[in-house]
């Protein structure tokens, strides 16, 4: 008998399957929908929909470039324990995810699922499926981002706790002291989380968000009391440049030295480099961001640190 969508969608919904495990399934059963669930029972694929609702906040942030540091990927796949973070397996294909985002550019992580692995013959969603059957936890592909660029340099922080890139516009390419500049760039950006690239990129909105800050903190500082508004306006301009620092990567302290700021530094190896380099863009994907833990994991960790 013929497979229909709808059929496909109802055994989804039963078993927590993926579409082509289920057609598959429904294919081999001759579309007898018990029969297909028992046949993704015994592949382990029904068991699925019940790891699904456990908390993966462990896993990977991963940064890649390709072979001539022009494009960059970073993602970060989760997984339920950090002992199924280090297996061969899930490291293997949170690689090959990044280079599927490098050579094919997919518009999000839904069209990432359903593009064909980066060195296989499998989309990435059925290549993930593969790999649940054989850690038994869950995964999810949480967030990707891509970076081109005349150089790209990559990063990844203790082991896949974060990953970053950078990149930049030059006409000395991967020149050594190109990528030299970007590495250390990821590393002030891994270091410092800078908000923006540089002042212009920082919206008004925050920086009215700061002056108001800056003058709630006048008003009650008794030291200011008394003086001329133009005196605290001047005051107020001179903190707002020192906010700039914070925010901005391109104007923070530069963490290797802190006699320059992150520009001066680039500018330093543009010189070495023989040519102009405009630092253009970064990405910082810190691993479990965001993620809400299970209270019972959260009180197994406050248990573990009290002793």
């Amino acid at each position: 008998m013929a497979i229909t969508v709808a059929d496909i969608n109802e055994l989804r919904q039963m078993t927590g399957a993926g579409i082509m495990a289920c057609k598959k399934a429904l294919t081999e059963a001759e579309g007898d929908k018990d029969k297909a669930v028992q046949l993704l029972r015994e592949q382990g694929l029904a068991t699925q929909a019940k790891k699904a609702g456990r908390v993966a906040a462990e896993g990977l942030a991963l940064a890649l470039v390709n072979e001539e540091n022009t494009i960059g990927a970073v993602v970060e796949v989760n997984i339920e324990t950090d002992f199924a973070a280090k297996n061969p397996k899930f490291k293997e294909f949170v690689e090959n995810v990044a280079k599927t985002v490098i050579e094919q550019n997919p518009a999000d992580v839904e069209a990432l699922k359903n593009t064909v692995i980066s060195g296989g013959e499998v989309t990435v969603a059925e290549a993930l499926q593969e790999l649940f059957l054989s850690v038994r936890e869950n995964i999810q592909i949480r967030r990707f981002q891509r970076l081109e660029g005349d150089a790209v340099v990559a990063y990844v922080h203790q082991g896949g706790q974060a990953g970053v890139l950078t990149s930049a516009k030059t006409t000395a390419g991967a020149a050594p002291a190109v990528l030299e500049a970007l590495k250390d760039c990821d590393f002030q950006v891994a270091a410092m989380h800078p908000d923006y690239l540089v002042r212009e990129d920082v919206p008004e909105s925050r920086i009215e968000e700061e002056r108001e800050i800056i003058l709630k903190q006048m008003e009650e500082d008794p030291k200011m009391a008394g003086k001329p508004e133009q005196v605290k306006a001047g005051i107020a301009k001179g903190k707002l440049g020192k906010i700039y620092s914070e925010l901005c990567l391109m104007e923070q302290t530069f963490v290797k030295d802190n006699k320059l700021t992150v520009k001066q530094y680039v500018d330093s190896k543009a010189k070495e480099a023989g040519a102009d380099i405009t630092i253009t863009g970064y990405v910082c994907f810190e691993l479990g961001e965001g993620i809400e833990k299970k209270s019972d994991d959260f009180a197994a960790e406050v248990a573990s640190m009290i002793g």
